[in-house]
């Protein structure tokens, strides 16, 4: 059953979309593995995956690095932080957190709503 689930949420992964939307849910349900390992989990599946990508999607031409140049820094303040709260929440909490952006995402996906000015 891992093996099925790496073997999507790597999928999932080099399109972009990020393969945590898979991973975390199918650890969480699947696997019975508590939602603080399946994130923490996710982060150390996401490098290799992301390093596996990444000379495709350059090759490509699908890296704006004038985007990437503004994102990363505060990526990276965003991402100790978050890994603060997520080391200091409740699972519970954590879980109803994730589900909740899970859900918001799907409401946008399913009407079709402009967060930006990016075109679809």
């Amino acid at each position: 059953m891992a093996t099925i689930i790496g073997f999507l949420s790597g999928i999932i992964g080099g399109m972009g979309i990020g393969g945590g939307i898979i991973l975390i849910p199918m650890l969480t349900i699947l696997l019975d593995v508590e939602q603080k390992i399946a994130q923490s989990t996710n982060l150390i599946c996401y490098l290799p995956l992301a390093l596996a990508c990444l000379p495709i999607h350059i090759k490509h031409k699908n890296i704006d690095l004038s985007v990437t140049k503004k994102v990363v820094p505060f990526g990276i303040i965003g991402a100790l932080l978050g890994s603060y709260l997520a080391v200091h929440l409740s699972p519970v909490i954590l879980r109803k957190l994730f589900a909740a952006l899970l859900f918001v995402m799907g409401v946008k996906e399913i009407f079709n709503l402009k967060w930006s000015g990016g075109q679809r």
